[in-house]
């Protein structure tokens, strides 16, 4: 495998993360049409040239200007680790010494790929490796696009058909990178997936939540894990900031913008903790008269923690407590345990535990002027 490309120099950006609004007024900013950013994007995405002597219906001065204020280089996996059941996980090693991890899921019909938007997590949930590791920085947009590049190698264009943002990290504390990213992917000059097939997951940022509601038509998934707030307060230290109610009211300020939407419930089941009937029947209340998706996860245990997966029948009366209740629910199957790939068990290498107050978006270095 090649040796992995690193991140750019500051002051020259990625421009595989650009999306196309931002190119087109780069280049209307240089006094050339906004239809350049069209042919660079697909360049890039379509046919995957990053070499920019390539391009060549931009004319010689377009290229000029695009390898002097941009680096090209795509960032490659330092290792790829393949599971028994197909699932492939990629470490993408990044400067400053962090590393991430993504996910490639092959199933009947589709794949898709988990892509990670952070170096560890701020969030700090008491049940995800991620956390454990700590924090160390937001990803910046061309690194997130560099695992769909990835993904793209080893299945095709055709043969990737989902994208959800459920790896490392809370993607909203990222949130102008994700969505440059988003943007990139529903593009049809870029990548041309289905609004559909592109799902963003939090942990519960409420301002951000109502932000990509009105911003970005993907769909949403909510990490919710309990159905009372001092239950959640402890599994997931950010509803002392954005509660349950409030989380509630942002999903149907989402549901209000995106009528044809679902949100999608993810609630990681933890034995004899939140996977008791009691517990069922209480989130069926507190869902009531939402258009909800349940996906109920099994807890994947990892090294440390304290918790353990519940038995498969308490996961089964779990389920029919919200099946009879007419809630769609969903049994995420676990899919690459054997190489620690199954939800909540990505890790990387994270080398700092920086502390962010709970709610706030994390600066991103990847919006500064070109």
């Amino acid at each position: 495998m090649s040796a992995p490309t690193l991140n750019p120099p500051a002051d020259r950006p990625g421009l595989w993360g650009w999306d196309r609004v931002r190119l087109e007024a780069w280049f209307v900013a240089r006094g050339e049409p906004a239809y350049r950013a069209r042919q660079v994007l697909s360049w890039l995405h379509r046919r995957g040239v990053g070499d920019v002597d390539a391009m060549t219906d931009l004319g010689r001065a377009g290229r000029a200007g695009l390898a002097a204020s941009f680096d090209t280089r795509r960032l490659l996996p330092d290792g790829v680790f393949r599971s028994a059941d197909g699932t492939e996980k990629a470490l993408f090693r990044l400067s400053g010494g962090a590393a991430v991890e993504t996910v490639l899921i092959p199933e009947e019909g589709r794949t898709t790929l988990c892509v990670s938007s952070q170096a560890g997590c701020p969030i700090d949930c008491a049940f995800c490796a991620t956390a454990a590791q700590g924090f160390q920085r937001n990803l910046e947009a061309h690194e997130i696009v560099a695992q769909v590049r990835w993904a793209i190698d080893r299945v095709g264009r055709e043969g990737l058909t989902n994208v959800v943002f459920m790896g490392m990290g809370e993607p909203l504390a990222n949130y102008r990178a994700v969505a440059s990213v988003c943007r990139l992917l529903l593009d049809p000059v870029a990548y041309g997936l289905s609004r559909r097939r592109i799902t963003v997951s939090t942990s519960g940022l409420v301002p951000q939540m109502r932000r990509l509601a009105d911003e970005l038509d993907v769909a949403l998934a909510v990490s919710l894990h309990a159905a009372h707030d001092a239950l959640r307060e402890r599994l997931v230290p950010l509803n002392r900031v954005h509660p349950l109610a409030e989380i509630l009211a942002a999903c149907r300020y989402y549901l209000a913008r995106r009528p044809d939407r679902h949100v999608l419930v993810e609630y990681t089941l933890l034995d004899g903790v939140n996977d008791g009937t009691d517990e069922a029947r209480a989130l069926v209340r507190l869902l009531r008269g939402l258009a909800v998706k349940v996906n109920l996860i099994p807890f994947n245990p990892f090294p440390g923690s304290a918790f353990r997966r519940p038995a498969d029948a308490r996961v089964a009366a779990f389920q029919d407590v919200l099946t009879r209740a007419g809630v769609f629910t969903r049994l995420r199957r676990t899919r690459g345990d054997d190489i620690a790939a199954a939800c909540g068990q990505l890790a990387g290498e994270v080398r700092d535990r920086r502390k962010h107050a709970p709610g706030a978006e994390i600066p991103c270095s990847s919006h500064r002027a070109a």
